[in-house]
């Protein structure tokens, strides 16, 4: 199997899509983010990082993680929080004969993308993406009504207007 290479940053700030295995039609994480929200809270606790910026949609999420300084390890936290809200749901989604070969659950994806942020700059870019991902797939037509999202903490804090965002570039929202 083929070794990918991902950087190490100790401290680092890493953006990350993770999907659902099944796309189409699957409003698994949404219907359950209660679940959700306490897997992440347990990981947190064992392994602490902070979540800069998240979004999660019916079927995948996005954020931002922050490590601890001389911390590099965000595959172990993603396996334990896909691992306990797994879980946390009853054994009913499809599976493939591998993943049933494996023991595995078909909840999601075995991989995810992960980037590891340069500069504040790529950090608002990849902030401005997460609050605007609702509207760019057509759950919502304002990133105000999108109730999963860190945007609201963004609000609270002063850090965007209640109203931004007409279109992705419209100005900075996330920055300090």
């Amino acid at each position: 199997m083929v070794e990918y290479r991902r950087p190490k940053i100790t401290g680092g700030s890493y953006f990350f899509t993770v999907n659902c295995a099944e796309r189409r039609g699957n409003r698994t994480l949404t219907e359950n983010i209660d679940l959700l929200r306490q897997s992440f809270s347990k990981v947190k606790r064992s392994h602490p990082f902070s979540i800069d910026a998240i979004v999660v949609l019916p079927e995948h999420l996005h954020c931002i993680f922050t490590l601890p300084h001389g911390d590099a390890d965000f595959k172990t936290r993603w396996a334990l929080i896909k691992a306990g809200f797994s879980r946390a749901l009853p054994a009913t989604e499809r599976r493939s004969s591998s993943r049933i070969n494996r023991g595995e659950r078909g909840i999601w994806q075995r991989r995810y993308w992960e980037h590891l942020l340069r500069d504040e700059v790529d950090f608002e870019r990849h902030v401005e993406y997460i609050h605007w991902n609702p509207v760019k797939h057509g759950w919502v037509e304002q990133v105000k009504a999108w109730p999963y999202s860190s945007f609201h903490d963004y609000v609270r804090k002063g850090l965007c207007p209640e109203d931004w965002a007409s279109e992705p570039s419209s100005g900075v929202c996330g920055g300090e």
